[in-house]
């Protein structure tokens, strides 16, 4: 095999720093999808989306030309194209050719965009770098502006000049070629961006959206409209595959200045929804008119708020058979629904805003929704009825489903540790215990549980080192004793088959402080899962909770209402203080709070921030990146009793690369 010659010179000079729109260009995946340009399209339409949030505009105009480009016109403002105060460069350049810059990130008093689809994604800047070309024209003021640039550079400086007579005043035209290299196919998936523009005048009732396909060789290009005076209603109805058991619920509610200590001013939600006995269901949601695909914390509000009203509805009037329990899915998993959510500081998972994050939204789209379903069912209660009925049948459903697992299981059972707080719930799909590390961190885990899926083992102190304890005297220690009944499981070999017909719990978390000795409780639970329970790791059963290090207690700022927020860390942290920079908070008005264990946390903190399982933060355990046999070794080196040695290498080579809490 020849060799090959590498060049090993690593200087001052090796360091490349990217610049401007480089980094997109480089990693085009890590902002956008590049399977099409769909992405980098919407990026066009959702910021003439944003105008017609502000209400500030009525048309979208979307033309598919013959020669592949795309054009997005809207008669919103207009982008400004005069200098900016700071930087002195036409701002209307900024927008498309710098990343994380735009008109949203002002949510205070006077700020051009009180609701905008967020400030996690990086904008059209990310359209251009990704274009051969793109040309922009904003009619704004009573003048006319244009720009043109080409892979991500100014190829046709601003120009700007006076609008004709009978010229339009104002609004912004954007069309874009994306360039073909960085994407699979160059081909737009004309459903999904009809899907996409169908929804946009769905969620904005009055606003008029077209599409126009134009074809080579032909004259008249074909043209779709679309406009929806009764919204979500309408657009859920359509898209049903089946008749709905009771009519339709729907609503909407937005906060007012009154309401300022819950939410902020014009936060809210709209929704419908349709539940049915059978065929497949409808589900959408968006954020600030961003579609959701992969959900997020709305939708679990809105899950929820249907939960707690039905739930409530059925307690009243005493229709739920004995020995049945109600979990959220039974009420949800026969639900379409459609779902507008508007929160002011929208914080999305990833560049391309699939899924919303915001821990408040869950509790935002709850607090409106369960009041107006409650209101809807005490109203219409032969109809709340029928409703109860299909709840109650799904529950039913999936109990015996779990009871056919519950009789294979074996006679003999072992009695279970004291100090357990089981739970109700004998389902693996819903059902997690959590070991926890002391007993004032179990009180607080055992007020703030779900008592329906939620057990709570505490654990007292540190537990034993077991990477070289045999096998056959691990239970001569009371807590790994312990640990093993109340999971079901007995300590086996990663050879092994252990019979996991006994397994009592769907997850088990390890709960410890967020501190270097919770790390290493962490490290010393893991160390006995890969050790002595490897089959338990490897089908998925092992997680590890993240409980927050900080709450800043946040003062209230523009629109904004005094809050508390959780950081994990001090990455976090700072990135917290920085947002509340930018949203008006003034330096030092904010107070910091470090927890120096779970015990300090009450029970409704602990809820909000480690148990909730729609809110929290839960690492999976495996080790498929690195390996079986190479994971051993790790733990090997960090655990076994001969490798001090290992150890004090492994310190003094990586040592300065650790912030050592003290």
């Amino acid at each position: 095999m020849p060799s090959i010659k590498q060049n090993n010179t690593y200087g001052e000079a090796s360091i490349r720093v990217l610049k401007g729109l480089e980094p997109v260009k480089q990693r085009p995946g890590m902002y956008t999808r590049t399977d099409n340009p769909l992405h980098v399209v919407q990026e066009v339409i959702d910021n003439a989306a944003d105008e017609a949030l502000a209400g500030v505009c009525q048309r979208i105009a979307v033309t598919m030309h013959a020669d592949g480009s795309i054009t997005v016109d809207d008669d919103g403002r207009g982008i400004p194209f005069g200098l900016h105060p700071q930087e002195q460069v036409p701002v209307l350049e900024i927008v498309f050719t710098r990343l994380h810059a735009g008109g949203k990130f002002d949510k205070g008093a006077g700020g051009a965009y009180s609701f905008s689809g967020g400030l996690h994604g990086v904008g059209v800047s990310v359209t251009n770098a990704l274009a051969k070309r793109l040309q922009v024209t904003v009619w704004r003021e009573g003048q006319v502006a244009t720009l043109a640039f080409g892979g991500g550079d100014v190829t046709e400086p601003l120009v700007v000049r006076k609008a004709t007579a009978g010229e339009r005043k104002r609004g912004t035209s954007v069309r874009v070629w994306p360039d073909v290299k960085y994407f699979d196919s160059a081909e737009l998936p004309r459903a999904e961006l009809v899907h996409l523009l169908r929804s946009k005048a769905v969620l904005m009732p009055g606003v008029t959206v077209t599409l126009t396909v134009e074809k080579a060789g032909q004259n008249e290009p074909e043209t779709q409209t679309w406009k929806y005076e009764a919204g979500l209603r309408g657009y859920l109805t359509q898209g049903l595959a089946a008749d709905p058991l009771i009519p339709l619920f729907e609503g909407a509610q937005y906060a007012t200045s009154s309401e300022s200590e819950n939410f902020a001013e014009g936060e809210g939600a709209a929704w419908c929804v349709a539940f049915t006995d059978d065929g497949s269901l409808l589900r959408e949601s968006y954020v600030n008119l961003i579609p959701t695909v992969a959900g997020g914390t709305h939708e679990s509000g809105l899950k929820d708020g249907l939960f707690g009203a039905i739930k409530g509805f059925i307690d009243l009037h005493s229709l739920l058979p004995k020995g049945v329990k109600l979990m959220p899915d039974d009420v949800f998993s026969r639900a379409s629904f459609v779902l507008s959510a508007k929160v002011l500081d929208p914080q999305f998972q990833g560049q391309i805003k699939e899924r919303l994050n915001s821990r408040d939204a869950l509790r935002l789209v709850s607090a409106y929704v369960k009041p107006a379903l409650e209101l809807w069912l005490n109203q219409h209660v032969d109809l709340g009825k029928k409703l109860a009925e299909l709840v109650i049948r799904q529950a039913q459903t999936r109990q015996r489903a779990s009871q056919k697992v519950e009789k294979r299981k074996g006679s003999g059972v072992a009695v279970l540790p004291g100090k357990l707080t089981d739970c109700e719930s004998r389902d693996l799909l819903f059902n997690e215990v959590f070991l926890v590390e002391g007993d004032s961190a179990g009180g607080s885990a055992k007020m703030g549980r779900n008592k329906e899926t939620q057990a709570v083992l505490p654990l007292r102190g540190k537990v034993l080192n077991t990477w070289e304890v045999d096998r056959d005297r691990l239970f001569g220690n009371t807590e790994i004793h312990d640990i093993s009944v109340a999971i079901g499981i007995d300590p086996h070999g990663p050879n092994d088959a252990p019979d996991f017909s006994g397994l009592r719990y769907g997850k088990v978390c390890i709960l410890s402080d967020a501190d270097v000795d919770g790390s290493h409780i962490q490290v010393l639970l893991l160390t006995l899962f890969f050790r002595h329970f490897p089959k338990l790791v490897e089908r998925g059963h092992v997680y590890i909770a993240r409980p927050p290090l900080y709450r800043i207690d946040a003062p209230a700022r523009g629109k904004r209402p005094a809050a508390k927020f959780y950081a994990l860390d001090d990455g976090e942290l700072d990135a917290a203080l920085d947002k509340l920079r930018k949203e008006g908070a003034k330096e030092g008005s904010w107070s910091i709070s470090r927890f120096k264990g779970l015990g300090e946390m009450n029970a409704e903190q602990l809820w909000d921030t480690t148990l909730n399982p729609e809110t929290r933060r839960l690492l999976p355990v495996s080790w498929q990146l690195r390996g079986f046999d190479a994971t051993g070794v790790l733990l090997s080196k960090l655990m076994g009793k001969g490798e001090a040695q290992a150890r004090r290498d492994l310190m003094e080579l990586r040592g300065d690369e650790v912030e050592v809490d003290v």
